[in-house]
């Protein structure tokens, strides 16, 4: 039997990490069990932060609890794959943060890995969550909302675009190493990708993407900090995704325009992870210009807790996941393609076949 508060494990405590375990304490119906630091040196001063939580260095240690339900994989983009390898053999729910990981390749193998498992004798399969919580959001999920409506008619563009600081070193300068991090596209673009083909996905799938990109910092050209990507979609439409990390603060807009109608929307704050941003939707149907009131609060810190319950929504069995292992997948897809395209300066055509299957 399900229990009914439900019990996370956390795995990796940067930032981010802290994020989570700071919201599943607020949270009611969930708690916090352990972290796994990877850390031997950081598990006393973890455990003074977090007194109410086991913690321990081995993340092994944590995934074999018999006292975890759900386990939340935060740790750097290069470990995911062997922690989550992890959590699912152990026959734990699985919460990853994007990029779900490094490859395509990889993707698959959790997926299928993910359908092979049980999770005791209350699932008879392991759900698994990409942490892609814009979904989740009372700006952007509405633009989503609307388009499937039909307000717009048919999507026939869209801009997905941010303009922020540079990025946070991460722990030991991971965020900072090609081999560790992977690509910057798979940091924080991976959530626009996802954005736009989320977007069109009912209408069309992506077929083919052409990237630009270039660094203005010192970190060498594959961790590129200006980019603009174009995914180009089966029915003729496209959607741009672009971002700057050689700005100031953190400003996102999206625009989609379609046969009917089109739609503005922004969010700005000092930093991304603020609890009092600036934000605003504004839609046109072709004779009047509408400000759509939102009286719930958005940002990824808000996102982040209604992630966790909607998680814990579906371990009770009350709700589905936002975001798949395949929506998760198909971003890291997007992502690396973009990151070959900026590479060749080629467009990079996209595998309709695995489209197909989703």
């Amino acid at each position: 039997m399900t229990p009914s508060t439900i019990r996370f494990g956390i795995v990796g405590l940067g930032a981010w990490g802290r994020c989570y375990a700071n919201a599943i304490q607020k949270l009611p119906d969930v708690s916090l069990t352990a972290i796994a630091t990877g850390k031997e040196e950081t598990v006393t001063s973890i455990q003074t932060e977090f007194p109410d939580a086991d913690v321990v260095a081995d993340h092994k240690d944590l995934v074999a609890r018999d006292d975890v339900d759900v386990v939340a994989v935060v740790s750097p983009n290069y470990l995911h794959f062997v922690h989550c390898v992890d959590v699912i053999n152990a026959g734990k729910h699985l919460l990853v943060e994007k990029p779900f990981t490094l490859t395509f390749e990889d993707c698959e193998k959790l997926i299928q890995l993910a359908g092979t498992k049980s999770c005791g004798s209350q699932c008879s399969h392991c759900h698994l969550m990409v942490g892609h919580q814009f979904r989740l959001s009372s700006l952007w999920g509405k633009i989503k909302e609307l388009i499937d409506d039909g307000f717009l008619g048919r999507p026939k563009y869209a801009l997905v675009e941010l303009s922020r600081n540079p990025y946070r070193q991460g722990d030991d300068g991971w965020r900072y190493d090609q081999d560790r991090v992977g690509n910057w596209i798979l940091e924080e673009p991976v959530h626009f990708l996802d954005l736009a083909c989320w977007y069109f996905e009912n209408y069309a799938k992506p077929v083919s993407l052409y990237a630009s990109a270039n660094s203005s910092q010192n970190a060498g050209p594959e961790l590129y900090d200006n980019l603009s990507a174009i995914i180009n979609f089966s029915d003729g439409s496209h959607a741009t995704v672009a971002q700057t990390l050689s700005a100031f603060e953190h400003h996102q807009t999206v625009k989609v325009t379609g046969t009917k109608g089109a739609l503005w929307a922004g969010w700005s704050g000092a930093m991304d992870r603020t609890w009092h941003p600036d934000f605003f939707l504004k839609t046109f149907d072709g004779k009047e210009v509408v400000t759509v009131p939102n009286t719930k609060m958005t940002g990824e810190l808000y996102e982040l807790e209604d992630q966790i319950m909607l998680m814990a929504d579906v371990v009770r069995g009350k709700a589905e996941v936002h975001c798949t292992g395949k929506d998760g997948c198909r971003s890291v897809m997007l992502s690396n393609a973009a990151q070959e395209s900026a590479r060749t300066q080629q467009i990079v055509q996209l595998s309709c076949e695995w489209e197909a299957r989703r």
